[in-house]
């Protein structure tokens, strides 16, 4: 469930008619860093309001975030942490996070 200080930041976005993206996790498969609703805000400057676990994954995200802004169309993007790709990163998580990132305001 979305905490209330997202939800308050997403009104107050959109009050303000500012354009942002709600990233949500909608799927996960093995070790990922943050669970299936989870969601944070990424803004058009790159800051994220709350977080979907930080480091690499949350920066990969944040650049199709900013795509997907840009576009202006929804998404859903896997992440994926598989051993492989999360050893060469420094990353203790292992597994597959699916993210929609939806663009709204503005």
């Amino acid at each position: 469930m979305m905490d209330r200080k997202l939800i308050q930041d997403i009104v107050n976005l959109l009050e303000q008619g500012k354009a942002f993206v709600l990233a949500t996790i909608v799927r996960t498969r093995g070790s990922t860093p943050r669970e299936v609703g989870t969601s944070a805000i990424i803004l058009p400057d790159g800051r994220i309001l709350g977080t979907l676990g930080g480091g690499c994954a949350e920066a990969e995200i944040r650049q199709r975030a900013l795509e997907v802004l840009r576009k202006r169309e929804p998404e859903l993007f896997r992440l994926d942490l598989t051993a492989d790709v999360a050893e060469g990163e420094g990353m203790v998580c292992g597994g597959i996070m699916d993210v929609f990132l939806e663009p709204m305001g503005g």
